[in-house]
């Protein structure tokens, strides 16, 4: 997935550094407010491209003392980060332009580059998009598109495909703001149209903050998986109950499971020693994005007494016997 990420980040850098230096030309020359808007979209665009690599370069990071489970969540803290910036400079900017030209009005000169500029940008847009939403549609199988967004744990996809979706929106306000604006000789639906990116862009913002939110604050596995491991807790006959089973996404590609189990009685302690290898190899050998198992063998009983305890705040005595693998 990593590989896909970066395949989809680096179109989407080309194609809007190339769109960002002919909107601002077109804005210098027509002086248009929604273009020079665009310009400033695409500008923030590319640099939230880079931000979103710089994210996957951390996120690769091997473990150490202080990040024993790695750098993985890195890449959900910079889908954050690019999420507030296309919030303030974006959106921001693209309010201040439209209201500046709203009170202000100027005639826009030469529209022809603003056209042309349009067109190539459309065109160039079109492109990062389809790159990143073949790259997203490998990903969500039969599921529905909103389903996919809100299942998906790689935020660098569906971050570049928001992007590049309110991009082409933008560019479709801006042809519509700039033609009426000289058809109807009413400059103000210029900047009228500038104002309508900058809610494009709030609005897809705050669609990516709430996405990341979840992810950057520690987001379990997917039913499936979840589902998955109990299924295979129940196939078990050496397991009497399945006490707790917790996880996480420390990554795209890395997720961490912590299972609490009773065994049976009957088992010495080779005999559960063996039977949670065998219950971990299982685990990883069906979900390739389970890299980490924690398993906890205690009984349902010591188990309630210890979460009763915890909240009750007093002292837990030692039960069970933990493995880490």
């Amino acid at each position: 997935m990593a590989s896909g990420s970066k395949k989809v980040i680096y179109a989407a850098l080309i194609g809007n550094t190339v769109i960002a230096i002919s909107k601002f030309i077109a804005a210098v020359f027509t002086g248009s407010s929604a273009m020079l808007s665009e310009g400033v979209h695409s500008l923030v665009d590319t640099g939230n491209q880079v931000l979103m690599l710089h994210g996957l370069s951390r996120a690769s990071k091997s473990p150490d003392k202080k990040h024993p489970f790695g750098y993985g969540m890195e890449l959900y803290f910079w889908a954050f980060v690019v999420a507030i910036l296309i919030f303030s400079l974006g959106s921001g900017i693209s309010f201040y332009e439209g209201i500046k030209h709203i009170q202000h009005p100027e005639p826009i000169k030469d529209p022809f580059w603003n056209y042309a500029v349009l067109a190539v940008s459309l065109a160039f847009e079109g492109w990062a998009w389809t790159v990143a939403f073949r790259e997203f549609k490998r990903g969500i199988g039969k599921a529905g598109f909103w389903r996919s967004i809100r299942r998906s744990k790689d935020p660098t996809i569906f971050t570049v495909l928001f992007e590049d979706t309110a991009a082409m929106m933008g560019l479709i306000v801006a042809f519509v703001g700039i033609f009426l604006a000289g058809l109807l000789e009413i400059p103000e639906l210029d900047g009228a149209a500038s104002v309508v990116i900058g809610v494009i862009l709030a609005s897809v913002a705050v669609i990516l903050a709430i996405e990341c939110k979840g992810l950057l604050i520690g987001e379990g596995a997917s039913a499936e998986v979840t589902e998955g491991i109990r299924e295979i807790v129940s196939e078990n006959k050496n397991i009497i109950s399945l006490n707790e089973l917790l996880t996480m996404h420390l990554g795209p590609n890395d997720i961490l499971v912590n299972v609490s189990l009773d065994f049976a009685d009957s088992l010495t302690s080779v005999e559960v020693e063996a039977a949670i290898s065998t219950f971990e190899k299982r685990i990883k050998a069906k979900y390739s994005d389970v890299t980490r198992v924690f398993i906890e063998a205690q009984s349902l009983s010591a188990h309630k007494r210890a979460i009763v305890q915890t909240h009750s705040g007093t002292d837990l005595p030692e039960t069970g016997t933990p493995s880490d693998n």
